[in-house]
C-alpha cells in the first residue's frame, strides 16, 4: 500500500453518494490509520467557505493522489 503524507491532497475516483461526495471532489489526509493490519487514510472533505463536509477513512485504491507541477513554467 502506497502512503501518503499528512496532509497530501487527495481527489475521489468515484461518487460516494452516502455521504454526498462526488467524483473528483478533492480532499485532505489529515490521519494515518491502521487496525488489524489494514491501513487507511482519514480524509477531510470541505466546502468552498471552508467548513468540513465529510471526513471518512479511506483505502488507498479510493483515492487519487493529486500532485503540483513544480517546474516553472
Amino acid at each position: 500500500m502506497k502512503t501518503l503524507p499528512l496532509l497530501a491532497l487527495v481527489a475521489l475516483p468515484e461518487d460516494i453518494p452516502e455521504h454526498k461526495l462526488s467524483r473528483g471532489q478533492m480532499g485532505t489526509v489529515v490521519e494515518h490509520l491502521q487496525r488489524e493490519g489494514e491501513r487507511a487514510f482519514l480524509v477531510e472533505f470541505s466546502d468552498e467557505d471552508g467548513e468540513t463536509i465529510a471526513m471518512l477513512p479511506l483505502k488507498a485504491d479510493q483515492v487519487i493522489v493529486l500532485h503540483k507541477n513544480s517546474e516553472a513554467a
